[in-house]
């Protein structure tokens, strides 16, 4: 397909099934009734009929708005923006209930919109979920959430992908908050209790960092972690074992944005810009109110940000696909560390796999159209050779 300039017409799409949680997660009408009901957006290119949809879905907000599916179906391909139940609004993310969303999204654009040929396209927060459905769809093993929940996926119809795209994406949002956390926060209730030793934005810490430095700083963001997952699963216990109507919890994190990579250009270099990320200015994300996991309840905490309980890990994930892989990394992503790409790539078993690399991209190629011209043109290529 060659990469012609079409204009583009949207059209909301509403999907619908089936299901009584034991409470109310979000607010609205999603769950309350006996339905979950999922609003979605499907982009066309004007007067271009395919057999193909590109699907797209963020665990946590909407799609359809960003560049890269506008791209795309300005570039000739249909495209299918799925919003979960928790869309914007991630508090309560069950990451094994939004698998169950994509999958409702997934039967209508084949049962109801006729389309032959699904391709997943996972981009940024995509990817892990992309990774994670995909598996499920081809080896269903998940029956209960990492609380313990019963929620059991190898009953839901859950049709596999024709191929999967994994573009600017990071491993899953657990792997990615064991390595963003700020490790210096000494007391979950007060965040201006903390380790001056271990402060990226204090005064006696300073880029560049050394080995020993960047290890020590890991193993103390492993261990916050870990404590808060502790507390989680303490209070989780004695809820249960309590009885009564209480049976899940909100509560905050502070300071979730420390990464040294984003401080030092030297750690895993890329042509990032130094001192800064896709949130801005690190040191006022780090405190900001859309930080990672900075608002949580208990079941969300252990499904989409306790290393070792979530599932959307695309790096254990992936080595259960089948299905062709596209992978592209930006050179200058300023989200997505220079790793987490390498090590999805590396852990796939298909044996129809490639990598590509966009020089000069960063994650959301903002004034950059050359770039992203670029994405569109590889992936157009990719699919095209495919008989997509």
């Amino acid at each position: 397909m060659t990469q012609a300039r079409f204009d583009i017409r949207r059209e909301p799409v509403i999907v619908s099934f089936d299901e009584s949680p034991a409470f109310t997660e979000v607010y609205g009408f999603v769950g309350s009734q006996g339905k979950v009901f999922l609003e979605g957006q499907r982009i066309l290119p004007v007067g271009r009929d395919s057999e193909t949809v590109i699907v797209f879905m963020h665990p946590a907000t909407t799609l359809n708005l960003m560049p890269l599916p506008v791209a795309l179906a300005r570039s000739g391909w249909h495209v299918l923006c799925c919003g979960s139940r928790f869309a914007k609004n991630d508090a309560p993310l069950i990451m094994e209930k939004v698998a169950a969303d994509l999958a409702a999204y997934m039967r209508h654009a084949r049962e109801v919109l006729g389309y032959k040929n699904i391709v997943l396209c996972g981009w940024s927060g995509g990817g892990s979920l992309t990774a994670f459905y995909q598996s499920q769809a081809e080896h269903p093993d998940v029956v209960e959430t990492p609380a313990g929940d019963a929620y059991d996926l190898t009953r839901i119809e859950m049709p596999a992908a024709d191929a999967v795209m994994f573009i600017a994406a990071h491993i899953g949002r657990a792997v990615t908050l064991s390595e963003w956390i700020d490790p210096s926060v000494m007391d979950e209730l007060d965040p201006d209790r903390r380790d001056p030793e271990l402060d990226l934005y204090g005064d006696l810490v300073r880029a560049p960092y050394d080995a020993q430095f960047v290890n020590r700083f890991r193993a103390a963001q492993l261990a916050r972690v870990r404590r808060i997952t502790d507390r989680v699963l303490e209070v989780l216990d004695r809820l249960k074992r309590r009885g009564g109507g209480e049976i899940e919890r909100p509560f905050l994190v502070h300071r979730t944005l420390a990464d040294p990579r984003f401080l030092d250009p030297a750690l895993e270099p890329n042509d990032r810009r130094p001192r800064w990320c896709y949130l801005g200015n690190p040191e006022t994300a780090n405190t900001g109110p859309v930080g990672l996991a900075r608002y949580s309840t208990l079941r969300a905490w252990l499904s989409q940000w306790s290393i070792d309980h979530s599932a959307a890990d695309a790096e254990r994930c992936m080595a259960h696909i089948t299905k062709p892989l596209l992978l592209m990394e930006n050179s200058a992503d300023d989200a997505v560390p220079v790793s987490h790409p390498h090590r999805v790539f590396a852990a796939a078993r298909m044996t129809d796999k490639i990598y590509h690399r966009i020089e000069g991209a960063t994650h959301y190629y903002r004034d950059q159209p050359e770039h992203e011209a670029r994405a569109v043109g590889i992936i157009d290529a990719w699919l095209a050779d495919r008989n997509f």
